[in-house]
């Protein structure tokens, strides 16, 4: 018999505990085996999500909606431009509303405080799409995509070349909470920032200057885009400061020879990622994305209806 738990947002990756992410990865696991059996999994019919996009997305909206719909429920598909979110008002305004509506909202947003402000409104579960500080969706999909291919990623060591924005910040949360390691290395004036992570120490990580360093004997190296979304006015400031910092084949030579390759996409061939490293033997960044729709629709049946047995 399920345990139904009190509401439960997922609004960056230290909301949940090993032991929950252990159940969920199992979870994610299953419910992938299902759907490539073709075997109907659907225990959110009748069941709402609705996903309010402040920022552009593809894989986001596109694992979403489709997850929520092979759960059996339905999906309403908000932005900006199209509600009230955009215009004046409050933000605990439109969150008591619309959760009186649904069973679930995701929300893809800018600042973390935004996302934080509805959840503390809302009646139903609240989870985070993508923030300028977090993207705990995302993490878990890596962290279940290592785990596919290369069995349990505690003790190993996760290379992280690029800026430290918010998958940085997260694969830091995730390193406390997994018992791993995170090798950070970004230009000068890209750090993470450990306040913002909001971690506890700094045990679980190191910083390289040099980011062939990070990568050395690294089981996971993984980068983003050098400019995210809402930096653009910064892009070419970017380019010149990160231009050390493209993930090459030098890079991966260093690092453990089955060491895997990932990008949260989408990516720049030449810029943060050299082409012949992306589309390589140890990129895994196409079964990264797909991985997306399958953790997410273990934690959407999670935060509605707990553990199931």
């Amino acid at each position: 018999m399920s345990q139904t738990p009190a509401i439960k947002h997922y609004l960056q990756f230290s909301d949940l505990t090993a032991d929950e992410y252990a159940y969920l990865l199992t979870r994610a696991a299953l419910i992938k085996k299902k759907f490539k059996a073709y075997e109907k999994h659907q225990p959110l019919v009748d069941r709402t999500l609705a996903m309010i996009f402040e920022k552009a997305s593809t894989r986001t909206r596109v694992s979403f909606e489709a997850g929520m719909y092979q759960l059996g429920g339905s999906v309403v598909h908000l932005t900006t431009g199209d509600s009230q979110l955009g215009r004046a008002e409050p933000i605990e305004d439109s969150a008591k509303v619309i959760s009186r509506m649904v069973d679930l909202v995701m929300i893809r947003t800018f600042e973390q405080t935004k996302i934080e402000g509805f959840a503390a409104h809302s009646r139903v579960p609240v989870i985070n799409g993508l923030t300028n500080e977090f993207h705990p969706c995302q993490i878990l999909a890596d962290i279940f995509t290592y785990i596919e291919h290369r069995g349990s990623i505690a003790g190993k060591t996760v290379a992280w070349v690029g800026d430290g924005n918010n998958m940085a910040n997260t694969w830091l949360q995730a390193s406390e909470i997994l018992g791993f390691t995170v090798h950070v290395s970004t230009p000068s004036g890209y750090e993470v920032d450990q306040s913002i992570a909001g971690i506890r120490s700094s045990d679980s990580y190191k910083v390289f200057k040099d980011p062939m360093e990070a990568c050395r004997g690294a089981d996971l190296v993984t980068t983003d885009v050098w400019t995210s979304m809402g930096y653009e006015a910064e892009n070419e400031a970017r380019r010149a400061a990160f231009a050390e910092w493209r993930v090459d084949t030098e890079m991966m030579r260093v690092a453990q020879p089955d060491a895997l390759f990932m990008h949260c996409l989408p990516a720049h061939r030449g810029e943060e990622v050299e082409a012949e490293v992306i589309d390589g033997p140890q990129s895994v960044v196409w079964d990264e994305a797909e991985n997306r729709m399958h953790v997410q629709k273990a934690l959407m049946e999670y935060l509605l209806l707990g553990r199931l047995a």
